[in-house]
């Protein structure tokens, strides 16, 4: 459920809701599997050629499974100066301020060919509260959309949702209008037609799950008889706010599809505003709405990160740690959310030509692009899914660490200094580039390792993530210290390396190459000791997961190194 703006009052602040038990009788096509490998990514209000090339130059390089986006379909205009329009549909057409409809499906199609899923912002619970013109020039009013509604597809007579409602009153939360949006008669044979005749486009576009919005104010048999109409077997999750004593609970959605769990992010705000030993023992017993193999989870997302229930982007380092630790700890699907910086909790994303969404700009400060800091999480998240956690480690406040089976460790310092000391990984020996970009981690044959774990920072290591960045070497006299800055995009489980025509950089012998460090992906970076004075030959070659290798372009790059000091290639993959 979102605040809206209606044509009332205010924004009222965000609600819950109440349903009863789907009826056994009712039945569904099979719910898909979710996005594994791979977490989701929700990309809030990014147009559709900016998600395309996010998908091509960033999420699937780092192993995301899919990507949430905004709504599609065509809704009331508000000139792009508010976010909430979009989610108070005219009709169903793709013509909304994001794209047009083969923006949508060159955006589907990229994501696809970067392996990476694509889910829906489905609202479906109701049209308008406002308004009379669409994005897509479309006049309508708030009980008539020509061609698609009339009067009587909605609930009648009409009534609005009350507070008390929701836990004295499920009916009218099923039947009533939320903060005063014509409430879509979904009991209706026509209604349920219409919008899954629209999920069904959705589908032949190419997309694998919906988000289904305000789910919670939708009668779940409705739900239910709705879904039985799609074709195929997109992935479901479902927006149900947990709220206290009420008469519907999410567990009431879970025979649907998955479930927004938003007390994981309200509980991940106490923790890491408090103190994070506690969450040696997180999981359902902490009050969880519904268990891991059902849950959608995530620190954020647009509406808690504006009423204050939860972490936000604000917090600073709070929320980063809040989502490492998402993304190493076993429970749910985890959703990494992205979205756009605000001062004014109402203020739409940066836009121009009536309202429609200008690409993202991650340089410009006006979009979070937070899913990038967490690219080398999402290795990790994947590389240990299905792992127990082992050998944790706290020091009675801030500071915690954890094995996930023997594929990953990670340590979390939410204290104002660092901290070293030799913490059990339950690793096997060798050397580990940081995912957070810190450097690197060697493990003992023990399975122990010394780390320095910065001052509310992290460390994470994985199996299988790559070779560990070159650490800085030790420049002797008569050398120069050569940094290596390749912007190459490779896909997940490749690496990059430098290779050249001095024995430094392994003689023009890609099994001698110098490993470069993604730490900061899409740049791979790496610093080597190299004979001052000299010319060198070089180019940059990626090692695939079968074993093979592929050399950039001819010709070779090449330069002389100075007499002493440093020097610096920065260098884009051709």
């Amino acid at each position: 459920m979102r605040s809206y703006k209606v044509i009332v009052t205010t924004v009222l602040s965000a609600l819950a809701g109440a349903v009863v038990v789907v009826p056994a009788a009712l039945s569904a096509p099979a719910q898909a599997a979710p996005p594994t490998p791979g977490p989701i990514v929700k990309l809030w209000n990014w147009n559709w050629n900016s998600v395309a090339r996010e998908c091509t130059d960033v999420l699937g390089p780092a192993g995301y499974g899919a990507v949430q986006v905004s709504p599609p379909s065509d809704s009331m205009s508000k000139v792009g100066s508010v976010w909430w329009d979009i989610y108070q549909p005219a009709r169903y057409t793709l013509t909304s301020k994001f794209g047009d409809e083969n923006a949508f499906r060159n955006m589907v199609n990229a994501c696809h060919a970067a392996g990476v899923k694509v889910h829906a912002d489905a609202v479906v619970n109701h049209m308008t509260g406002q308004g009379s013109r669409s994005y897509g020039g479309y006049d309508f009013g708030k009980y008539n959309y020509p061609g698609l509604y009339s009067s009587w597809d909605f609930h009648s007579p009409t009534c609005g949702i009350n507070n008390g409602d929701y836990v004295n009153d499920g009916w009218r939360v099923q039947n009533c209008e939320l903060v005063g949006l014509s409430d879509l008669n979904t009991g209706s044979d026509y209604v349920r037609d219409q919008i899954a005749g629209y999920l069904n486009k959705l589908t032949d576009l190419g997309v694998d799950g919906f988000r289904i919005d305000a789910a919670k104010h939708i009668n779940p048999g409705d739900l239910a008889a709705i879904k039985s109409k799609l074709r195929g077997s997109p992935y479901i999750h479902q927006e149900v706010i947990q709220g206290d004593n009420e008469a519907v609970t999410p567990s009431q959605y879970t025979g649907i599809g998955d479930v927004h769990e938003f007390v994981y992010g309200r509980k991940m705000k106490e923790q890491f505003t408090g103190q994070i030993k506690w969450l040696s023992t997180f999981g359902q017993s902490w009050g969880l709405s519904v268990p891991s193999d059902k849950a959608v989870v995530f620190v954020d997302n647009h509406d808690t990160e504006r009423n204050g229930s939860t972490l936000n982007y604000k917090y600073g380092a709070a929320y980063k740690l809040a989502n490492v630790f998402m993304l190493a700890w076993p429970y749910g699907t985890p959703r990494v959310y992205s979205g756009f910086t605000w001062n004014n909790s109402e203020g739409g994303p940066p836009s121009a030509n009536g309202g429609f969404v200008t690409d993202a700009d991650c340089g410009n400060g006006r979009w979070t692009c937070f899913h990038r800091q967490m690219s080398g999480m999402v290795g990790f998240n994947r590389a240990v899914a299905g792992t127990p956690v082992g050998n944790w480690y706290d020091n009675g406040n801030n500071v915690i660490a954890f094995s996930r089976g023997g594929k990953g460790w990670v340590a979390i310092n939410n204290e104002g200094g660092s901290v070293t000391r030799t913490f059990s990984t339950g690793l096997p020996a060798g050397t580990y580039a940081d995912d957070l970009g810190g450097g690197s981690v060697t493990v003992g044959s023990n399975g122990a390792a010394s780390v320095t774990v910065p001052a509310k920072g992290a460390v994470a290591i994985h199996t299988g993530g790559g070779p560990g960045p070159s650490p800085t070497p030790t420049v002797n006299p008569g050398e120069v210290a050569a940094s290596f800055n390749a912007n190459v995009t490779t896909y997940y489980g490749q690496n990059v390396f430098v290779v050249g025509d001095v024995e430094e950089l392994g003689g023009w012998d890609p099994a001698k190459a110098v490993a470069l460090s993604p730490a900061s992906y899409p740049v791979w970076k790496a610093t080597v000791s190299l004979p001052a004075g000299t010319a060198v030959s070089y180019k940059y070659i990626k090692k695939n997961p079968d074993g093979s290798v592929t050399w950039e372009s001819d010709p070779n790059r090449s330069f002389t190194t100075p007499s002493g000091g440093a020097v610096t290639r920065d260098d884009t993959w051709r």
